[in-house]
Parts: C-alpha cells; sequence; structure tokens
C-alpha cells in the first residue's frame, strides 16, 4: 500500500459539482500510471473514519477529492495517530466551493494539483493542534474567531448554497451587525493576557481563507509557527472602505492591525465561541493551540 493512495471522494462537494468530476479526473491519474483505491464519504465526519481506519491497515497517501472541509477531515482521521515514522502524505483534487489551502501554491486549482500528484510535488507541512473543553482538533489552513468566523458561520446556516457568493452575502450580513468583542488570550508564556476588543483574530498556518482572501500573507506553512493576525475594532466604515485589503493582504498593515508569528497559544474564555477551522464552523471553548512541526507531507 506504500505508493497507493487512498482517495477520499465527497461526492457532494461544490454543490455536487464533484460528483460529476471526479470520474474523469480519477481516469487522468490512472492513465499517468497513478495507483488509486477509492472510497466516498456518506456524511459529515465520514472522511475521518475512513482515514483514521485505512491509516491503522497500513495506508501513508491520501488524496482528498472535494475542498477545505474534506481535507480537514482526513487530516483530523490522522493526527493523532499519525505521529510515527513515516509520515502520512496528503494531496488534494480541488473539486469542491472553497479551496484556500492550495492557493498558497498556485491559483490554477485542478491543473496544479494533478500536475503535482503525478510529479510526486511533495514538501513538509505543520499541523496545527487546538485543544479546546470537549477534545482536541487538527488543522493545516487556519482558525478564525470574531468577525471572519462570524462570516463563515453565517455562510454555513444561511447562505451555503449560493457558493462564492454566499461568502460575499455573509460579509455584508455580519457588517451590519458588527461585533467587536475580547478574546482574552496570551502568546509564548506571556505573564498577562490580552482582552482587547477585537474585530477578528485569526491562527493561521497558510495565507488564504474564502478561496480568496488573503488573511495572513506572511504565513508559511512549514516555518514551526502560527501566524497570528489581529485586527482592532475597526467601525464599520472604516472595515467597509478596508474590505477590499483582506484579499490582497494589505490589511495587516492598517493602523489597528498586527501579526507576529508564535508558538504557542493560551486562551482564557468564558463560554464557547464561533470558531472557523479550515472551513468548517464549530462551537468551541478553545484552551490552547501549538504546533506539530513538519508532521505532514503535502503534495503541492
Amino acid at each position: 500500500m506504500s505508493d497507493t493512495y487512498l482517495v477520499v471522494v465527497n461526492p457532494a462537494a461544490g454543490g455536487g459539482r464533484c460528483r460529476k468530476l471526479v470520474g474523469p479526473a480519477l481516469e487522468r491519474l490512472r492513465a499517468a500510471g497513478m495507483k488509486l483505491d477509492v472510497v466516498e464519504t456518506r456524511g459529515p465526519g465520514a472522511a475521518s473514519e475512513l482515514a483514521r481506519d485505512a491509516h491503522a491497515r497500513g495506508y501513508r497517501r491520501f488524496l482528498a477529492v472535494g475542498g477545505d472541509g474534506t481535507a480537514y477531515e482526513i487530516v483530523n482521521g490522522l493526527f493523532p495517530a499519525a505521529g510515527s515514522s513515516p509520515r502520512p502524505t496528503l494531496a488534494f483534487l480541488p473539486l469542491g466551493t472553497g479551496n484556500s489551502f492550495l492557493r498558497d501554491f498556485s491559483n490554477r486549482g485542478v491543473e496544479h494539483a494533478m500536475e503535482a500528484i503525478v510529479a510526486g510535488r511533495r514538501q513538509a507541512c505543520d499541523v496545527l493542534r487546538l485543544k479546546h473543553k470537549e477534545g482536541t482538533i487538527h488543522y493545516i489552513n487556519l482558525l478564525s474567531v470574531g468577525f471572519a468566523a462570524d462570516v463563515a458561520a453565517m455562510r454555513a446556516r444561511r447562505f451555503g448554497r449560493y457558493g462564492q457568493l454566499g461568502y460575499v452575502m455573509a460579509i455584508f450580513t455580519c457588517l451590519a451587525r458588527l461585533n467587536r468583542r475580547p478574546f482574552p488570550l496570551r502568546t509564548d508564556g506571556e505573564k498577562g493576557f490580552d482582552e482587547r476588543r477585537a474585530l477578528f483574530l485569526t491562527f493561521n498556518n497558510s495565507k488564504f481563507t474564502g478561496g480568496k482572501m488573503m488573511i495572513a500573507p506572511q504565513a508559511e506553512v512549514n516555518d514551526g509557527h502560527i501566524e497570528y493576525v489581529r485586527w482592532g475594532p475597526i467601525g464599520r466604515i472604516g472595515l467597509i472602505r478596508n474590505l477590499a485589503r483582506l484579499y490582497d493582504g494589505t490589511h495587516i498593515h492598517h493602523p489597528l492591525a498586527s501579526r507576529r508569528a508564535v508558538r504557542q497559544v493560551e486562551f482564557k474564555l468564558d463560554e464557547p465561541v464561533d470558531v472557523m477551522v479550515d472551513g468548517e464552523v464549530f462551537t468551541l471553548q478553545c484552551e490552547k493551540l501549538d504546533v506539530l512541526p513538519s508532521a505532514l507531507d503535502v503534495v503541492v
């Protein structure tokens, strides 16, 4: 099984587009000599179960066919069990709605991904680990609280069927309700907790979210750090004027914004909050965030 990919297909990804496109894409990979064993998900959490079971049976190469959520579930099926050598390899076939992680490497989507798989282009990737009151999750893209998470939650709960347009609709809905609040935390063992109000906080391994938003322009997927981006309590008019800067990464130069690379984050939250993790929305009481350096190989 060492050279065979377990292909985990989410047929519902991209509003069902994945189901239509996956067959020809996999045939192209097989024609190029790739060995593929294909399984399909049947609902939320299924990709994690499939990956966990396959890893226990000796698979070490995995191909996520869908969006960021499919890759997220596979990662959580692999960790923490994947702590032994050889480290697992994760490739991507971006046939879902949001495919943010791959944009760090190319904006050519499926074609770039298939070229990388056939060529065997791999690089080490950190895995970020969040401990919360009910357990632990792992991710490779980003975790957000505040406005960015509010937008993701609004899109998931009300505008999911509209695809990329749903993000825009969610942005303006959350803009009308603008909620700037504190998320007490401290980084790298600081003495005090930062309890200032903020528009949003993001804890990033890669640069993009929501498909094209460059939330963390200085993030690197294998530098052993969490790229922590904070935007303070900007007002509604100021946010509207600066909204486009979320897409080119220049928002970090705003006077109320800051960024830094850290290794650990401790939270002091009184209750669960909405969080967005790799395109998935949860309500969690976050406790601690840290890094598993170079724990995964990604095919990019």
